[in-house]
């Protein structure tokens, strides 16, 4: 009797195990079928191509424990990546809109903030590679808005993954990428970073300053000391990376990158290279009545938003600060970013903007109002992209309002009414 009641299970026990198994089956049959229906989502010319790549990287003196581990899950190519590609913003987007991104409020505060913080290490960088810090934490804002976007998702990828899809699949791109994949490769066989971690943009720049693969080769620096050239986790590393690609580009100690200046009206000017005495002499002067310090340099006159806007006398180090990135517009951002930091003020003549701008704080505020009317699902950084201008477009589009995506005062009185 003892044994039948051992043995005995009431119904809501039984109805329980039943529901259970039940509820095993159904998810084994989930995964049943998702293993199925995975390989759909593959590019069988992509596997192939990096099946074919593992002998070129051979040659090159990469492993095939190195190549296994970097592409390890990798099926297919990333979309976005070939999305950036068609999108860089140093080439589309309005002059005011990227220098507004790129040099404002919240850069310059965030930038003084970081001077303090890394204080030691910005003396210690500064003494041995003679590069002003204030163009070093400038660069870093520009890069990665001093590290932040290496904790975005959105923004942050695998680097052989981002780079074996340009190789794949943009034939503008191709040879740079494959170049570029072998020297991530041999950074990873390096042990100087782990495969988790060597993420960066869609073109393969990685870590605070946003180096290709081949300028880390070149120029990646071991600043704090602890055997590994660690751009992505060590600020010093990589600020002193930065530096020392610019020292060894040329960077000229004690000098800036350029000027800004007033222009005669009524005439033109000559292109190319001259004096600055010889700029003065036609008339080119710089803004506030002020002398230029070294009248013989050599500069060169740039007007990014033609007679209209600001114009500029670049240096020396202007040509060097585009060797990180070969655009002008992205030189002077630079530029303008380290001297507000450093404290000497901003343009005297603004950028010729077709709206009534909003400071960065009504930028942040409007976007806060777009993302509550459901109009913006990005994040909340002051920062007027693509994202922005459309969610501000269907907002136009909503209540009557001309449909230009721009963050104009007009704009945010109408959202501050609604």
């Amino acid at each position: 009797m003892k044994r039948q009641r051992e043995n005995f299970m009431p119904l809501e026990f039984v109805g329980s195990i039943i529901r259970k198994k039940a509820a095993a089956l159904a998810l084994a049959l989930i995964t049943v079928v998702v293993v199925v229906e995975a390989p759909a989502f593959a590019d069988p010319g992509f596997q192939r191509w990096i099946a074919q790549f593992k002998s070129v990287a051979g040659s090159s003196g990469i492993s095939a424990n190195t190549y296994d581990r970097a592409f390890a899950g990798v099926t297919s190519p990333d979309p976005e990546v070939l999305e950036k590609a068609r999108n860089q913003p140093e080439f589309n987007a309005p002059v005011w809109q990227y220098f507004d991104n790129q040099v404002n409020e919240g850069a310059v505060a965030a930038g003084r903030q970081m001077a303090r913080k890394w204080k030691s290490w910005l003396d210690r960088i500064e003494r041995q590679f003679g590069v002003d810090r204030h163009i070093l934490l400038a660069i870093w804002s520009v890069e990665s808005n001093y590290g932040d976007i290496l904790d975005n998702e959105r923004i942050v990828r695998s680097v052989p993954r981002s780079l074996a899809t340009l190789a794949y699949a943009d034939k503008r791109r191709a040879k740079f990428a494959r170049s570029q994949l072998i020297a991530a490769l041999k950074i990873l066989q390096t042990g100087d970073i782990d495969v988790g971690h060597l993420t960066g943009s869609w073109a393969g720049a990685m870590g605070h300053t946003q180096f290709i693969p081949t300028s880390y080769q070149a120029f990646a620096v071991d600043m704090d000391g602890d055997g590994r050239r660690d751009i992505w986790n060590s600020v010093p590393d990589a600020l002193a990376t930065a530096a020392n690609l610019l020292r060894r580009s040329g960077w000229r100690t004690g000098e800036t990158w350029g000027y800004e200046v007033t222009l005669p009206g009524g005439r033109k000017f000559p292109g190319g290279w001259m004096s600055l005495s010889k700029w003065n002499a036609i008339g080119v002067d710089r803004v506030g009545g002020r002398k230029f310090p070294r009248p013989s340099d050599s500069a060169e006159l740039k007007v990014p938003d033609g007679r209209a806007g600001p114009a500029f006398l670049v240096l020396k180090n202007f040509a060097v600060l585009k060797r990180y990135n070969n655009a002008d517009k992205y030189a002077l951002a630079v530029g303008l970013l380290a001297d507000q930091i450093a404290g000497r003020g901003g343009l005297e003549r603004d950028w010729n903007r077709p709206f009534t701008p909003l400071d960065f704080a009504e930028k942040e505020e409007l976007q806060k109002h777009l993302k509550v009317l459901g109009f913006y699902d990005g994040e909340i950084d002051g920062k007027i992209g693509s994202g922005s201008q459309a969610a501000i477009k269907a907002y136009q589009a909503r209540v009557g309002l001309t449909q230009d995506g721009y963050p104009s005062k007009e704009v945010l009185s109408a959202l501050r009414r609604r």
